[in-house]
């Protein structure tokens, strides 16, 4: 990125009050003049995967005691949410290492480390890239999120014995008379990321904040989901997709009037989370004393 900008923003409470991080590795909106001249897209249309302003949705959490991790990068320039290296070979001007994943289904359907396509399908690229490019990016961007993803979860760990990590994304409007109606999908692997409690938890509060919600279908969850989520370990994952028309304008990426409802009900959300009793199943004595 231009002068190498901080990949991230860590925003940390001054108090923790729970044992809950919040992830938004899609919202980052830099984008590198270099990277916009190399694209055949708009300044528009290359946001087109963005989960725009879902980092401000959540923004309560450090006040309410919780850190919120958000990628500044944005997706259509590096994907935090893929292996560090799943890459098209058919991108490249040049053969790729043998550690690259070519072949994943991500890869396949355009959308790797280093996506091909933005979210409506239109190619990214006039051209082919190096693979230094994708290396720079990922050494950049990447790794730096990963390395302080993971220690917000360790450190939480030893704060209260246990972690539940929230990966907030946003998701269009589903379209059409029989896809299935959905304001917010909650991914958990199919029970593999995350704890049926703390599912069942955010699914019920959700309803009672008024939202239809349905589990793992379209999106079971990514790549955060998947590596962190251990909850044999004390590591609770899940993935939450919010509709975009609830918010905002997905045509011109504006904030619609609707904006300020919708953060204050992430908001609530959030208190629920920390106040909950599903809390007491998981905290071992060790931690539910350092956590008082």
């Amino acid at each position: 990125m231009t002068d190498h900008p901080a990949p991230f923003r860590l925003l940390k409470p001054t108090t923790r009050r729970a044992a809950l991080v919040l992830t938004s590795a899609h919202s980052g909106q830099r984008y590198d003049p270099a990277f916009l001249a190399a694209s055949r897209l708009d300044a528009t249309e290359i946001r087109r995967s963005e989960d725009s302003f879902v980092d401000e949705l959540f923004s309560a959490g450090p006040a309410l005691g919780v850190p919120l991790l958000a990628a500044q990068f944005p997706r259509a320039y590096c994907d935090a949410n893929r292996e560090a290296w799943e890459l098209d070979p058919l991108m490249f001007a040049d053969a790729l290492p043998a550690h690259v994943n070519t072949t994943s289904p991500r890869v396949q359907a355009g959308l790797g480390t280093i996506a091909r396509i933005v979210g409506n399908g239109e190619a990214i690229y006039a051209g082919k890239l190096r693979f230094a490019e994708a290396k720079a990016r990922v050494e950049t961007c990447w790794l730096p999120f990963h390395e302080a993803l993971a220690g917000q979860i360790e450190e939480t760990l030893e704060l209260f014995g246990t972690c539940l990590v929230i990966d907030c994304h946003s998701m269009p409007s589903l379209p059409g008379r029989h896809a299935p109606k959905a304001d917010i999908i909650l991914g958990d692997g199919y029970g593999t990321s995350c704890a049926p409690a703390w599912t069942d938890f955010l699914h019920a509060t959700l309803a009672e904040l008024g939202f239809q919600v349905r589990r793992n279908d379209p999106y079971a969850g990514g790549f955060i989901t998947r590596h962190y989520g251990r909850p044999r370990e004390g590591v609770q994952v899940i993935q939450l997709e919010m509709a975009r028309g609830l918010y905002m304008n997905e045509h011109n990426f504006t904030r619609t009037p609707q904006f300020a409802e919708m953060q204050r009900r992430m908001t609530a959300l959030l208190a629920a989370v920390i106040e909950a009793r599903v809390w007491a199943r998981f905290i071992p004595k060790r931690g539910a004393a350092a956590a008082e």
